[in-house]
């Protein structure tokens, strides 16, 4: 009995080429499917490919980055996505609405609380449900914490992208202690799975709002401090001000949202533009730069820590008494119909846009990341730069992968 002979899938580089690139090889190994590929991929005199990532730590671990140089300076770039890739909206899709919520966790792994209330929110918003009062206030409350964790590494990033290791312990300094009372509170310290459709997972105990309590005592000094000791070396202001100037119509051309956007003087925020949860009952300002460099976007994230830990302050003497979670059948099927959910992440508009069919499984969940977005700018802030401050720029935008590559 004859074998029968292997169909090869047109996707295979081998039917294109005679021999196929390996993997280090910054040239694809097919011929240039796009005019733009064909126009990146063709060297002029003197030009040279290299490969920055996929595991490079300031391409922040998954993010491949091919450059086109000339000497040491950036001519143009590629971003080749897709290392991560895992499939979860179709896989919120073949679980109920309770599964979805530990699925998006890992897509905004830094700052999970916010990517698990995609789900959330979404059903909520189908169901036309109220969630308790006391509920809206703690979610507000480990929001704004998990924003300060995130943008405290944010911080430690960029100055290690930069060669400075001191700055990252510091911010790692600022996450732990954050992520012990939050672990407290969900029992996580990473991919929280916290939020519940019609609530959160528990009330407030006593050892969270004790860590709470001892880390209010001294988080604006231990900000001062890191403000000090960044914003007084002139190694770092050198090397950041001036440095991927965002322009206002770029960052609007390429829905460019969050501290990068702010950063050139749009005083958009989720939380205002398109008030939720108990946001409108909380006073707080949204920061804004106009310089829209490195160091602008560095500075606002600085601030956006001072306005979080306030509206801390506002929830803890606000917060009233009550349950934490709606009553709901256990079997949840959510109405048909259609819902677009949006919220302020660290790096910007979050979004979702869902759609049930009658039945306890999410029939569609399309996830809005903001990360996906900001890289769009990548390739208008690098070229002209050079190699080493390709590093700094990207650091600045604080891409995470996980939500690029879902």
């Amino acid at each position: 009995m004859t074998a029968e002979p292997r169909v090869r899938s047109l996707d295979d580089p081998e039917i294109l080429v005679h021999s196929p690139a390996a993997i280090i090889d910054a040239v694809p190994p097919y011929p240039p499917r796009t005019e733009r590929e064909a126009e990146f991929y063709t060297l002029a005199d003197g030009e040279m490919f290299i490969n920055l990532g996929p595991q490079h730590p300031s391409t922040h671990g998954v993010l491949r980055v091919v450059l086109k140089l000339d000497g040491e300076r950036v001519v143009d770039l590629d971003p080749v996505l897709g290392y991560l890739h895992r499939g979860v909206e179709k896989i919120c899709e073949n679980g109920d609405w309770h599964h979805a919520i530990s699925n998006c966790d890992p897509l905004e792994y830094i700052a999970s609380m916010f990517s698990e209330a995609m789900p959330v929110l979404v059903a909520e918003k189908l169901l036309d449900l109220d969630v308790p009062r006391r509920a809206e206030y703690i979610r507000v409350l480990a929001w704004e914490l998990n924003r300060i964790s995130s943008h405290a590494l944010f911080i430690g990033w960029l100055a290690l992208d930069l060669g400075g290791l001191t700055p990252i312990l510091y911010g790692f300094i600022e996450r732990d202690e954050i992520v012990e009372m939050l672990a407290a509170l969900t029992g996580q310290k990473l991919l929280f799975n916290y939020l519940r459709i019609g609530g959160v997972n528990g009330d407030l105990n006593h050892e969270f709002l004790s860590r709470l309590g001892d880390w209010m005592g001294h988080a604006a000094k231990r900000i001062e401090d890191q403000m000090r000791l960044m914003n007084e070396n002139e190694i770092f202001v050198g090397r950041t001000r001036g440095l991927g100037v965002l322009t206002r119509e770029t960052a609007l051309r390429t829905c460019v949202t969050g501290p990068p956007l702010r950063a050139t003087g749009v005083p958009y925020d989720v939380r205002r533009a398109h008030p939720y949860s108990v946001y409108p009952e909380l006073e707080f300002d949204i920061p804004t730069r106009t310089e829209g460099d490195s160091y602008a976007r560095y500075l606002l994230h600085l601030e956006e820590i001072r306005q979080s830990i306030h509206i801390i302050d506002q929830v803890l003497h606000q917060m009233p008494d009550g349950p934490v979670m709606a009553k709901l059948p256990r079997l949840l099927r959510v109405p048909p119909g259609r819902a677009w959910v949006a919220f302020e992440s660290p790096r910007g508009q979050y979004g979702a846009y869902g759609i049930s069919d009658g039945t306890d499984q999410p029939f569609r969940l399309r996830i809005h990341d903001p990360s996906y977005f900001t890289l769009q700018a990548v390739g208008e802030l690098v070229p002209g730069h050079l190699v080493a401050d390709t590093m700094a720029i990207m650091a600045s935008l604080d891409p995470i992968m996980g939500g690029i590559d879902k």
